[in-house]
């Protein structure tokens, strides 16, 4: 197959697989090279996992910064050295006093801007060098806090040693880590225990596909994927939705494809703050991300999603696929 589809698939993760792992069997599946995803999971994790395919991949980058939403199980009385079921356990401990008042009571202590230690167990680069492969010789190596937000923490529900934890929080979060923090404060330790990710960016689990779901339609014609991709796949410019948008003429479209830079609209400079927009010509079509140069008082392309040379007929999903 020619390449051709352009959008992001919001994939519900299954656990076991690796996020890679979900990218190699959708290149396969829609027989697409152009594919990449945004915001890792753990493989014991499920739940969100956007899935850039075709132009949508040039808009990675303003998902890097989403904050994200989650619903954690964190069990009480175990530790482990990766904070998560997936670790050794290295400590047992009595539940003691701990209630839900109290589990309650030390979530609401970490609402808020925090540092945030990341764990041994993780992909974090140290000298050059992940952190993981250190921890699985069994080294344990100083590493730096890092700061992150936790815009909400809800107790969702109690039940002996499990608390249900409903998380949200910035990008860079690791959950496994509140987990930990979150059994020290308590005083009885505690490892997370599962882990859903309800939310990357504008992307929610309510719009998901499991990759099931994606296989029986290709079963047995492969071809059917791309007759329903207007319906199954979310626009390339999903991940700019906070940005302003701009709507250029066909002259205009023209020369921003080329890489050229635009004087039309005129502006009055003291108005523009340097924040990045988006184009579209006048189809519809999200043609790329630019920046208002304030000394030359121009339209700047940043980057051009679709080229001067593709027709307009190529598979991208509608505006309100």
């Amino acid at each position: 197959m020619s390449s051709g589809l352009h959008g992001y698939l919001v994939i519900d993760k299954p656990a076991g697989w690796t996020s890679h792992d979900v990218v190699g069997r959708l290149r396969r599946l829609l027989g697409e090279r152009k594919i990449g995803h945004a915001g890792t999971l753990d493989p014991a994790a499920t739940g969100v996992l956007p899935i850039a395919v075709g132009h949508a991949t040039k808009t990675l980058e303003f998902l890097a910064g989403s904050s994200k939403t989650y619903l954690a199980e964190v069990t009480f009385g175990i530790e482990t050295d990766s904070f998560d079921g997936d670790g050794r356990v290295t400590n047992l401990r009595d539940l003691g006093g701990v209630e839900a008042g109290g589990v309650a009571m030390a979530l609401s202590a970490m609402v808020g801007p925090q540092l945030q230690l990341p764990p041994m167990h993780s992909a974090v680069k140290i000298d050059g060098k992940r952190l993981y492969e250190a921890a699985r010789r069994g080294e344990e190596i100083e590493r730096p806090v890092r700061p992150v937000v936790f815009h909400a923490l809800d107790l969702v529900d109690w039940t002996p040693p499990v608390a249900t934890v409903h998380v949200d929080c910035s990008k860079g979060t690791y959950v496994r880590s509140l987990a930990n923090d979150l059994g020290r404060a308590a005083g009885a330790g505690a490892y997370l225990s599962n882990l859903v990710r309800l939310r990357s960016g504008p992307f929610r689990l309510d719009e998901a596909w499991t990759m099931r779901e994606l296989q029986e339609i290709a079963d047995p014609d492969p071809a059917a994927l791309w007759e329903r991709w207007p319906t199954i796949a979310v626009h390339p410019d999903a991940a700019l939705d906070e940005l302003p948008a701009l709507l250029l003429n066909q002259e205009g479209a023209t020369r921003w494809t080329q890489g050229k830079a635009i004087t039309e609209p005129a502006l009055d400079v003291s108005q523009v703050d340097g924040t990045a927009f988006r184009t579209y010509d006048a189809l519809g079509r999200c043609l790329g991300i630019g920046r208002f140069d304030q000394v030359t008082t121009t339209w700047r392309p940043a980057k051009v999603i679709v080229p001067a040379t593709e027709s307009a007929h190529a598979m991208m999903v509608t505006r309100d696929g």
